[in-house]
């Protein structure tokens, strides 16, 4: 199976291999504020001239937003917008241009309806202190020294790794991967280097190919398992939450950026900030570690997992538990999920956002009309069934794998995925309050029961 797949290594630079990867990053910025500028001007010239009545026949003519244009125009007008073009490579520069591309075809597809989800912005100018130095290297010599501690990139030269590369090196040796780019950025204090790679990964088959697993994830357990198993929430960011608030009145004890009157920071400010970014960097990969373990175990293991289509968007719109939805990463865990499952030669099936998985009985298939937020364990009125919420929960999305057989691809509704109850599930409701025969659908909430079902997971 070919793939394409990141490798990402941190890097041990020397001060002035560090002043050479940021002169690349500002010759990135430079070319995509001078492309953005050339393209607002256009804009605001054709806007212009449209209030004067000119005909759109007779308007300034518009600029391509395709990379080709805009790296032959940068090509025309880089000796004197920038002199020093020569010191650089001209890979710095095409990663700009490239990146105001896409941010322009993604504006465009935005407002023409092409593009999904949320409106996408204008393009913004880039900031030479807050923006995050990079540089992308597409061509030009790009490979692992055979001691793998050191790569080469173009014009950078030889850079040492913080770690053996040894996995990326072992496939290159063998013929089995071929690197694409390279892509040196800066991340919480420190700088990183990874590799895009397309890698002939052998077929694999998980542990137990028949078994089928429904992953319920929440607050108080980061993961319930259809098989019983609770994988425990570590909460990285509340055990680090003391130490950030401490650094982060550091910060602001001390002379930071203005703006407005242009003050510079003071480098007590600078050494303070640093100290809190790598406090939150060390967060993200204690919390990144701790998925990739779960996410990796689930899909060796099982030949197929069932996960739940959550808007997790939504549910951070609830001030009480942002904080801890965005620091569980439920929408990582689904990712990870996505192609793993496929490395591994498992199916990842996706149900319905709808789907009453924590109001349906994992016993009878009743659907409840309603369950309160402060009710942890579910309670059949049919069958009598008591079980944890979560369990039931998991137990239902593992019993949606039958479902999915019979449909096909494509998320699988369940029941009382359809947003309405039919007139019968009405009147038994009318009848027996809080109940619902089996198989009927219950009436879900404006927000839809999976995402009430996790927003109950608080301490």
């Amino acid at each position: 199976m070919r793939t394409i797949q990141a490798y990402r290594f941190a890097l041990d630079l020397t001060p002035g291999q560090e002043r050479d990867i940021l002169a690349h990053a500002g010759a990135a910025r430079v070319a995509h504020n001078w492309a953005l500028a050339r393209v607002k001007a256009v804009m605001g010239q054709r806007a212009a001239e449209r209030t004067y009545g000119v005909a759109d026949e007779h308007l300034t003519p518009t600029v391509s937003w395709s990379l080709p244009a805009l790296r032959k125009a940068w090509n025309t007008a880089k000796p004197d917008v920038a002199p020093w073009w020569r010191d650089c490579s001209k890979e710095a520069f095409n990663t700009g241009l490239d990146a105001l591309a896409r941010a322009l075809k993604n504006w465009a597809d935005s407002r023409t309806g092409k593009r999904a989800g949320r409106p996408v912005g204008f393009p913004r100018f880039k900031s030479r202190r807050r923006t995050t130095p990079s540089v992308r290297f597409t061509t030009g010599a790009i490979r692992v020294e055979a001691d793998r501690q050191h790569v080469v990139l173009p014009r950078l030269g030889r850079l040492k790794l913080h770690e053996s590369a040894r996995k990326l090196a072992r496939r290159l040796d063998n013929g089995t991967a071929r690197i694409m780019s390279a892509t040196v950025r800066r991340d919480g204090g420190r700088w990183y280097v990874s590799f895009t790679v397309e890698v002939e990964r052998a077929d694999r088959r998980p542990r137990r190919p028949g078994s089928v697993v429904g992953v319920d994830v929440g607050v108080k357990h980061l993961a319930v398992l259809s098989t019983g198993e609770m994988v425990a929430n570590p909460r990285h960011l509340d055990d680090g939450q003391r130490r950030l608030r401490v650094l982060g009145r550091a910060v602001a004890r001390k002379v930071g950026p203005d703006r407005r009157t242009g003050q510079r920071p003071s480098n007590r400010w600078q050494r303070a900030a640093n100290r809190l970014g790598r406090a939150h960097a060390r967060v993200a990969n204690l919390r990144r570690d701790g998925l990739h373990k779960l996410t990796t175990c689930l899909a060796r293991e099982h030949g197929t997992v069932v996960v739940e289509d959550l808007n997790v968007a939504g549910m951070l719109r609830n001030r009480r538990l942002a904080r801890h939805i965005a620091d569980a990463g439920f929408a990582e865990i689904r990712r990870q999920l996505a192609y793993k499952t496929g490395w591994n030669g498992g199916r990842l099936i996706v149900a319905d956002r709808w789907y009453p998985s924590s109001r349906t009985c994992s016993g009878c298939g009743a659907v409840r009309t309603k369950l309160a937020l402060s009710e942890r364990e579910y309670t059949c009125q049919a069958c009598g069934l008591v079980i944890d919420r979560d369990c039931n929960a998991a137990r239902n999305l593992a019993a949606l794998a039958a479902e999915y057989d019979t449909a096909g691809s494509g998320p699988v509704a369940g029941r009382g995925a359809n947003r309405k109850t039919p007139l019968a599930g009405r009147v038994a409701a009318k009848r027996q309050p809080g109940t619902a025969t089996a198989g009927q659908t219950g009436t879900v909430p404006p927000q839809g029961g999976t995402t009430n079902r996790v927003l109950t997971r608080a301490h």
